[in-house]
């Protein structure tokens, strides 16, 4: 199957996400700048998460511009990725609300473990579908940074119950990880 309505409906869904992330965010009651103070917590989730959400999108992006076609099993982990990501407005607004509780904390880092494997799991069944000697799979090799931020967000959900403040600088410190572009595909595509 071509792979463009996957990518045109994925962008579609992305941009809603992003959408309702950001309706969450309410003007404050007063003229004043000190009135913005209580937004704080508000905006540094909302931001958190639309750094999260970009970074996705530009891996998927990355992803699908490596891969040649889709099948069904395919266009399913897809949708399982973009139902985790779906919950980021939620968890946002939640975490936003309660930035020190343990359960937004924990509730936020579960989304993002969840997001983190469904993207693993649409990675791996397109290398399956590409093949063992794709550029896909020559890109991904051990992928290390994927692995790394699976075990920092188990430990950061771990944390949110006794540190919650710590478990944040954990979700900020992977996504500063994935923030500097991946360019192994783009490398093994010979893309500048």
């Amino acid at each position: 199957m071509n792979k463009g309505r996957l990518e045109a409906f994925s962008d579609g869904v992305i941009a809603i996400i992003i959408t309702i992330m950001v309706l969450e965010l309410k003007a404050p009651h007063g003229a004043a700048l000190a009135d913005l103070k209580p937004l704080i917590p508000t905006f540094f989730s909302y931001a958190l998460s639309f750094i999260y959400v970009g970074i996705y999108w530009n891996n998927h992006h990355h992803l699908l511009h490596a891969a040649r076609t889709v099948n069904g099993p395919i266009l399913w982990a897809n949708l399982h990725l973009l139902f985790w990501m779906s919950l980021s407005p939620l968890m946002t607004a939640w975490l936003g609300e309660n930035p020190m509780a343990s359960g937004p904390v924990a509730a936020y880092g579960a989304v993002l473990i969840l997001m983190a494997i469904a993207f693993t799991i649409l990675s791996q069944l397109l290398i399956r579908h590409e093949g063992p000697d794709s550029v896909l799979a020559r890109a991904t090799g051990a992928d290390l940074k994927g692995k790394a931020s699976l075990a920092i967000y188990a430990t950061a959900i771990a944390l949110a119950f006794v540190k919650p403040a710590i478990s944040l600088v954990l979700y900020v410190t992977v996504a500063a990880i994935w923030f500097i572009p991946d360019r192994r595909i783009e490398r093994t595509l010979g893309i500048k």
